[in-house]
């Protein structure tokens, strides 16, 4: 979804007016009057894309919990959402899943919703309850910027997506948002890595092709202090880093890898209609040649019988030899 239609779109911070995010019931868990949810930074949820937020209470007879829940735009937006609400202390909840387990239950991201639960947490069939009856889900593929940073001397739960010029300001000032040039439909991934000196900022931007990253990275180096690399349409910055060895240890682990994705339907053996042509080919000569045969046996046979009974003309008999000699 481009940048400016999630910044653009009007945004609900309380409850939507039509369909509530959170069903009656999850489980045995009954849900009671839906709360409007505020939210403390509205200027950069609204950047990234936020439709509308709910918070309810569930209970049965002996258990309880709290469910919040974000309703984005579009899967980028929700995984935004999820780097900046989860905790520092939070603890990876499954490497298969945008889940964390935090001090007092979980968050996590699934399609276009962020959900955050507190207290006696709902299983893993519940949750696949809710997720079935929540309005419009969409479910595209995450970001692959991330995939490309390096992972040795990552601060746990320092990663920050950055969408546009609120998010930038937001977590690493000291980049403008012109020389990150937004308009040109770059999105950032923030991470911070330990180094024996210290703490650096590792900011990557993507942009839409080789070319113009090659002019941002030129931009950059400018940049007082800035450490820049840049590989394929990606441009990775560190701005006054504490250690400049480790600065480019770091950013000699970022490396750019094409991954190409496509969406027809390929047919499972493109070789079959080709090989089926020449087979039928080789059929049709075959028959053919066989009709040949038969047809000269025929004649030739039909010859002999009727010489053998003298029902043959004599014309037919008769032939011209030429004789040529000295």
């Amino acid at each position: 979804m481009p940048r400016l239609l999630r910044i653009l779109l009007p945004v609900a911070i309380a409850l939507p007016l039509g369909a509530a995010i959170f069903p009656d019931q999850i489980g045995e868990f009954v849900k009671s009057a839906p709360k409007a949810l505020s939210v403390a930074d509205q200027a950069l949820y609204n950047e990234y894309g936020l439709l509308a937020s709910e918070q309810a209470e569930y209970s049965t007879a002996t258990a309880h919990f709290t469910a919040t829940a974000w309703h984005m735009r579009d899967s980028t937006g929700a995984f935004a959402v999820f780097e900046a609400r989860r905790p520092a202390g939070a603890t990876q909840d499954s490497p298969d899943q945008l889940a964390a387990r935090t001090s007092d239950g979980v968050i996590l991201a699934f399609g276009n919703y962020v959900f955050q639960f507190t207290g006696n947490v709902p299983k893993a069939e519940e949750l696949e309850q809710l997720y079935g009856q929540v309005p419009e889900l969409e479910q595209a593929a995450l970001p692959t910027l991330p995939g490309f940073l390096p992972r040795e001397g990552v601060v746990p739960n320092s990663e920050r997506y950055l969408l546009g010029p609120v998010s930038l300001q937001r977590f690493e000032p000291r980049i403008s948002p012109s020389l990150a040039a937004f308009h040109l439909s770059a999105e950032g991934q923030l991470v911070k890595y330990q180094s024996a000196k210290g703490q650096m900022t590792l900011v990557v931007f993507e942009y839409p092709t080789p070319n113009m990253a090659r002019e941002r990275a030129q931009e950059f180096q400018n940049l007082p202090g800035a450490v820049v690399k840049r590989t394929g349409p990606l441009v990775g910055v560190i701005v006054q880093p504490p250690d400049a060895d480790s600065a480019e240890r770091v950013l000699g682990g970022l490396r750019y890898e094409a991954k190409l994705t496509l969406n027809e339907k390929v047919p499972k053996d493109e070789s079959k209609p080709l090989a089926k042509l020449i087979l039928n080919i080789f059929a049709a000569s075959g028959v053919l040649i066989g009709l040949s045969i038969l047809l000269g046996i025929a004649f030739g046979g039909s010859r002999a019988v009727l010489k053998k009974f003298g029902l043959a003309r004599q014309d037919e008999e008769e032939m011209t030899v030429l004789k040529i000699g000295k």
